[in-house]
């Protein structure tokens, strides 16, 4: 199989990642697949509604990164993986997974993958978006109200509690080894032709080979 390009897209949460991710996903169709972070967030099972509820998911605990390196290295070679999909109203993994086909363009996309140092050696590019807080949280509680039905009272709770100091902790620190740091994520036109561009002359010199 040709040379996959693997391109990690990290940044605080409601930075603009996904929109990054979307407008390439847009761009190039199937010729990029992607790994969510998010989705790899551990099972509890064994833990109420109200105990999940109070754990912390900002931590890099709170994820299986070993599954997701493991599944990101399996689309490297061109083989399928079996993601897990994460149910964020239940603050559980789902029994559900979701076949992801391999693709010449690897995209991986999360708040603390930057922050594993193996994770980061299997990227060819490592992406950080960089937005002020106030936006960023502005962001989240519309997000978290409107598609995961949580309440205004919880997710200002939560951010105070943990998703900030977490950032302060592990997300920040973690933009030392991106290779490439965009100020406000998709709306950065110019960042993003470069980020295309590069996508479309990788994809070009597959066409080549």
């Amino acid at each position: 199989m040709s040379r996959v390009l693997t391109i990690g897209i990290a940044g605080g949460t409601g930075s603009g990642k996904t929109t990054i991710t979307r407008r390439l996903q847009r761009s190039f169709g199937d010729r990029v697949c992607t790994l969510y972070h998010d989705n790899y967030y551990k099972s509890h099972d064994s833990l109420s509604m109200e105990e999940r509820a109070k754990l912390n998911y900002d931590e890099p605990a709170a994820f299986d990164t070993d599954l997701m390196l493991e599944q990101l290295r399996q689309l490297q070679q061109g083989r399928p993986v079996e993601c897990p999909v994460y149910d964020f109203t239940v603050h559980n993994r789902s029994d559900r997974t979701v076949t992801i086909r391999p693709a010449p363009v690897i995209l991986v996309e999360g708040i603390l993958i930057l922050e594993n140092k193996a994770l980061c050696d299997a990227m060819d590019i490592k992406v950080f978006v960089d937005t002020d807080a106030d936006v960023r949280i502005l962001r989240r509680i519309v997000r978290d109200v409107r598609d995961r039905g949580r309440s205004l009272e919880s997710v200002v709770n939560q951010y105070l509690t943990t998703v900030k100091p977490m950032h302060e902790l592990y997300v920040e620190p973690s933009r030392r080894r991106a290779d490439i740091i965009i100020p406000e994520g998709g709306k950065n036109e110019v960042a993003m032709t470069l980020l295309v561009e590069r996508v479309r002359a990788h994809l070009e010199g597959e066409n080549r080979g």
